[in-house]
């Protein structure tokens, strides 16, 4: 049996927000939507993201289906890191190492969603409704957001995570390059908030962000 590796090759790419880098790899890096990580302790499920958590000046991890997005302090300049980072995460997955455990990943989910404080995991925001809690439009707006939305913001090395409705208003959680970006207001306000009220019309008075 022929068992050649496809050489694995990252490219970095500049995003929106200029605090956030986008490593972007020539194979798919994990299953899931995407995952967050705001800290080392966070991050254990994830074996590539624990490693990235050593450089002092690495803030979050984002990893969604075929790139990694660092943000950073700083301390340092991206000139001075890209290279690094870019050969550290080629060289993780080339030799065949685990981005995520998935198994952990759950387990870490279910331990916070057991929880009754607010607390250290970022896994399942205190905001977040269930998903069996979801209404018709609660329904309609993920479904618009998947459609409309996620596409652009994941190329621009971010997420966007539906987390509520209430009264008119609908509750995102950004992730990625879109948590902090100086644009991700004027998104909201002109791009998700116009396109949802243009779907849903009457029903939705405001879109906003909970960490933006």
């Amino acid at each position: 049996m022929d068992t050649a590796k496809v050489p694995v090759s990252v490219y970095a790419e500049m995003t929106p927000n200029p605090t956030v880098l986008k490593f972007v790899a020539n194979k798919p890096l994990v299953s899931v939507d995407s995952v967050e990580f705001r800290n080392i302790e966070e991050a254990q499920p994830s074996p590539l993201a624990t490693k990235l958590f050593h450089f002092p000046f690495v803030k979050e991890v984002f990893i969604s289906s075929n790139y990694v997005a660092i943000s950073k302090y700083d301390i340092v300049e991206w000139d001075e890191v890209t290279l690094e980072l870019r050969e550290l995460i080629r060289d993780f997955l080339a030799e065949g190492g685990i981005v995520l455990n998935e198994a952990a990943l759950k387990a870490k989910e279910e331990e916070a969603s057991e929880e009754t404080s607010e607390a250290q995991s970022g896994y399942i925001h205190p905001e977040e409704k269930a998903k069996e809690d979801w209404d018709a439009i609660d329904t309609k707006i993920v479904s618009l957001l998947e459609e409309y939305v996620k596409p652009a913001v994941a190329n621009d090395g971010g997420n966007i995570k539906f987390l509520n409705h209430k009264d008119g208003v609908v509750s995102v959680l950004l992730q990625g390059a879109c948590s902090g970006c100086p644009s991700s207001t004027a998104t909201l306000k002109q791009g998700i908030e116009a396109m949802l009220q243009n779907f849903l019309p009457g029903q939705i008075k405001a879109v906003q962000a909970v960490n933006g």
